[in-house]
């Protein structure tokens, strides 16, 4: 059983950056692919970014270019660094872990789910 937490969202103005960290427990994430995902209210949940065991990440056209999924497995945490942040970034961002070790882009390839944090951006 995995338990995943994350942190470091907020309110930001348009342009500015976020850092999300995603930490675990219970178990070691070296072997899982780790996904980001966000729901905006009245909308289907989305991939943002995901990256595998071995580190090959996945973005998003969406925000390609401006974050970035990294992973500290010494740390058992997995990052998303957000620049540039717009308005229609405002979700509810879920970290997820895929027990099969790639960068899953679907929410049915990932068996764990942390409670989300809020991220809003104003214009």
């Amino acid at each position: 059983q995995v338990q995943l937490v994350e942190s470091g969202g907020g309110l930001v103005q348009a342009g500015g950056s976020l850092r999300l960290s995603c930490s675990a427990s219970g178990r070691t994430l070296g072997t899982y692919g780790m996904g980001w995902f966000r729901q905006a209210p009245g909308k289907e949940r989305e991939i943002v970014a995901a990256i595998s065991r071995i580190s090959s990440t996945y973005h998003a056209d969406s925000v390609k270019g401006r974050f970035t999924i990294s992973r500290d497995n010494a740390k058992n945490t997995v990052y998303l660094q957000m620049n540039s942040l717009k308005p229609e970034d405002t979700a509810v961002y879920y970290c997820a872990a895929n027990v099969m070790g790639y960068a899953g882009t679907g929410s049915y390839e990932y068996s764990y789910w942390g409670q989300g944090t809020q991220v809003t951006v104003s214009s």
